[in-house]
């Protein structure tokens, strides 16, 4: 019997580690558009992208280059006072997004991230970076998302660098190959509940994780830092459950998960190698992949997957 056809969605997952070496190089030509050290800088988007700016605001912050937000764009403080305010968007058609960045149309610079060069939020972003070779045609975000992170970073990289024990995006690239070929644990595939851990820039993509899950499979998934994960959520594990961290693992963590008969995927649980373990932010692609496996597994499309569209445009 033939193999059935890739899914676009699983496709795009592993393009990632090309995307971010692009992303590196695109940092380089973009550097005058992104966020310098001092300013008092918040990153805004939806979904995914509001994910990834709460990744890159808690890494901005820790690498020493300045205060960062993060605020989903409907929420945003028009308000409070900033050097600059960046926005992630893919399509560049959300309607939040640009009803934002026409409420801080000067009185505050602001700078773009977006896949479509013809879109609205060219005009609306004072300035415009355009990752048109990481656009999708999932509906789910994957490679956009991570390679405009992976663009944020490696601006850190230029300006300054990056907090200790994080990789370089060229690093992280590395990781992302094996990410894209590694078999996903056994235990993680048969699970019924997966919550998802992360800590400081770790969180956003815990976040994303989860998300993933829920939008592609409409899986049972939740996602807390990891120092609040002992408060209350994790009473929700138990055998048959996963706590996957994304990054670090705190002390005592793996005892507690334990204890209460969960299944406890960190990053030292990846395969020996002379390159140690993997970048939390390649970690995600193994969420994603996992994503897609459950969906196909379940008889979705990832693809098409229920009640999303591409750009949520507001009437």
């Amino acid at each position: 019997m033939a193999a059935a056809e890739q899914s676009r969605t699983a496709t795009e997952i592993a393009t990632q580690p090309a995307c971010w070496r692009r992303a590196v190089e695109a940092a380089e030509g973009a550097v005058e558009s992104l966020p310098r050290p001092g300013e008092r800088v918040a990153v805004t988007g939806c979904g995914t992208s509001w994910f990834m700016a709460q990744s890159y605001a808690a890494l901005r912050e820790a690498a020493g280059q300045g205060e960062t937000d993060a605020h989903a764009a409907s929420e945003f403080p028009v308000g409070r006072s900033y050097d600059r305010v960046v926005a992630i968007t893919r399509s560049g058609t959300t309607s939040e997004v640009l009803h934002l960045l026409g409420e801080l149309a000067g009185r505050v610079p602001t700078t773009a991230l977006t896949a479509d060069p013809n879109t609205p939020v060219v005009d609306a972003a004072d300035r415009v970076v355009v990752l048109e070779w990481a656009d999708e045609e999932s509906v789910v975000q994957t490679r956009f998302a991570t390679s405009a992170l992976a663009l944020l970073r490696a601006g850190l990289e230029r300006h300054g660098g990056l907090p200790a024990g994080v990789k370089t995006v060229a690093r992280a690239a590395v990781d992302a190959e094996r990410a894209v070929t590694q078999p996903l644990p056994e235990a993680v595939l048969a699970a019924e509940q997966w919550t998802f851990l992360g800590r400081g820039w770790t969180y956003g993509l815990a976040l994303e994780a989860a998300l993933k899950m829920r939008e592609a499979a409409g899986a049972w998934t939740e996602a807390y830092p990891a120092m609040e994960y002992r408060h209350g959520p994790i009473a929700v594990t138990g055998p048959g459950r996963v706590a996957w961290l994304l990054g670090s693992l705190p002390d005592g963590l793996a005892g507690d998960v334990e204890r209460v008969g969960g299944t406890l995927l960190a990053e030292s649980d990846c395969p020996a190698t002379g390159e140690g373990a993997l970048d939390p932010m390649a970690d995600l692609i193994r969420a994603q992949r996992l994503a897609v496996a459950l969906a196909e597994s379940r008889g979705a499309d990832p693809d098409r997957p229920r009640n999303l569209t591409r750009s949520v445009i507001l009437g």
